[in-house]
């Protein structure tokens, strides 16, 4: 378990410290739901988390395998719903691998980094688009 202490600074504004590390991340509400967009929204966090998360599962499995896949990088494209209640209706990633389109582990990792975490943990009413780019 870990523990995650969260604190409204008022504002719209809270930071979170997490308990293991000690490290402190703030959030604000977005411009286009009261806030002043000085930080990341928490539904920014969902997106973050779920592109940090398959990088990092990738991570384990290629460092295992000896594979380098050190410079992926991944754009994740947040959509809210335009209809009530206020929600996140599709995530789109965009992920920059670099090894090339045949590589033999390819669809190892690709198969890794949909079977993390966070995305076995988002609601399936979310679509979540993976466009994969093989760059090497």
């Amino acid at each position: 378990m870990v523990q995650i202490q969260i604190d409204y600074e008022g504002e719209l504004h809270c930071s979170a410290a997490h308990g293991p590390s000690g490290n402190v991340i703030s959030t604000d509400a977005p411009v286009d739901n009261n806030g002043r967009g000085e930080a990341f929204s928490p539904t920014d966090l969902v997106a973050t988390a779920l592109g940090a998360c398959m990088c990092t599962v990738m991570g384990i499995a290629a460092r295992r395998k000896e594979i380098p896949i050190e410079g992926m990088k991944v754009t994740v494209r947040k959509h809210m719903a335009s209809d009530t209640p206020r929600r996140i209706s599709k995530l789109e990633l965009d992920l920059h691998v670099p090894l090339p389109p045949d590589h033999p582990e390819r669809a190892f990792l690709e198969a890794t980094g949909r079977a993390c975490p966070v995305h076995h943990s988002i609601h399936p009413d979310i679509e979540v688009v993976m466009n994969w780019e093989w760059l090497g």
